[in-house]
């Protein structure tokens, strides 16, 4: 039973690393990552600039289902609602930021289910990727 998590570990990290290697986000715009979990989902805008052959890789704003302004607004942070919050919420502090386009990094998961709720939430919001 632990090799078969292990391989499917071993197959997430490998479809991370591919997808970062052609999403990188510049100062003008951002790369939105997003992190799922069994019972979270979260979400942050990153500047991937390369300074002096390093890259930066600073947060600029970040959103979870952990947080204490959306924790009261849903019953659980698994689902799908709990995902449109979250790409609600992190479209609003982008777009404080003065941030209108971003480079939509899925995480090594499928485009569907939660990413794709917080994905077209923070469309409607007014980000565009």
């Amino acid at each position: 039973m632990a090799d078969k998590n292990k391989e499917k570990a071993a197959r997430l990290q490998r479809r991370k690393w591919r997808v970062r290697k052609r999403v990188v986000g510049t100062a003008d715009r951002p790369r939105l990552s997003v992190y799922r979990s069994q019972k979270h989902i979260c979400a942050q805008i990153i500047d991937d600039t390369i300074v002096d052959e390093r890259t930066t890789g600073r947060t600029l704003a970040y959103v979870t289902t952990t947080s204490k302004a959306l924790r009261g607004e849903m019953k659980n942070g698994a689902t799908k609602a709990a995902a449109e919050l979250v790409g609600r919420a992190i479209a609003q502090k982008a777009l404080a930021l003065g941030i209108t386009k971003v480079c939509f990094d899925r995480g090594g998961r499928a485009y569907h289910g939660r990413i794709k709720a917080l994905a077209e939430a923070a469309r409607k919001a007014g980000l565009k990727f």
